[in-house]
């Protein structure tokens, strides 16, 4: 995770390049661009890893499948009721007046560990889902707390894995969709919701971490240095034998 800064520079631009493909052609994903969010009258900007806005000058609103991809199963969890509130949230790309659909956050360190980091995440999380933008968090970092948009105490025993995935979707704000990540699996094909009229999109992960340990050169990393934070017993276990498997090779 001490070179995380260059994985998620990467890992973002091959995001946003490989859900383009599938994008209907009134909608546009971009890396890294201030969104407007207004509360009760007060601006203020947000920068989502990848947000999919809306072009109103095209009519066409096809989508291009992925053929042959199998989808994650998410485990629905209801979310209670939270806080409710009459304001009304719009948020919107001031440069182009485009509204934004779904927002893909790949969590960093930064985000996790207590204190302003943490709260400044919390903060946009919160205004995400006020404002019926669909959310999709991405976790692939061990250190630091649990901080995915449900309460932590909602997640079951067999979601609890090294990594997770969250869904938030605009229009079933009841639920969250989450997505276990082992270790020792692949990462998983996900579901990006899109527009409530459009089918979601998917996102192919695996593909794209390859594709950052390649360009990377992450192969001549020293993989036998013991990790921070410790990997469990049987992560460890497996981990020690793929790298006496690779070390043969």
């Amino acid at each position: 995770e001490q070179y995380w800064g260059d994985i998620h520079t990467s890992l973002m631009v091959y995001i946003r390049d490989q859900i383009s493909d599938q994008l209907p052609r009134d909608l546009q994903a971009r890396v890294e661009e201030s969104v407007c969010v207004d509360v009760d009258k007060s601006p203020r900007r947000i920068y989502p890893d990848v947000v999919v806005i809306e072009l109103p000058e095209f009519a066409s609103s096809s989508a291009v499948a992925v053929a042959d991809a199998v989808i994650a199963e998410p485990t629905i969890i209801p979310i209670p009721s939270e806080h409710p509130t009459q304001r009304h949230i719009e948020i919107v790309d001031l440069n182009s007046g485009n509204r934004v659909v779904t927002a893909i956050e790949l969590l960093s360190p930064a985000n996790k560990p207590e204190g302003n980091g943490r709260l400044a995440y919390r903060r946009k999380q919160r205004e995400y889902i006020e404002a019926g933008v669909s959310l999709v968090e991405i976790d692939l970092i061990r250190q630091g707390s649990f901080v995915v948009a449900i309460p932590e105490i909602l997640v079951p025993g067999h979601c609890r894995t090294p990594y997770i995935i969250c869904i938030r979707r605009a229009n079933r704000q009841s639920e969250a969709e989450l997505i276990r990540v082992p270790l020792q699996e692949s990462l998983p094909n996900i579901a990006i919701p899109l527009r409530p009229t459009d089918a979601d999109i998917v996102l192919q992960l695996q593909p794209l971490l390859d594709e950052c340990y390649r360009r990377g050169r992450y192969a001549s990393l020293d993989y036998k240095r013991s990790l921070t934070p410790e990997l469990n017993s049987d992560d460890q276990t497996w981990t020690d034998v793929l790298l006496l498997q690779r070390s043969r090779l």
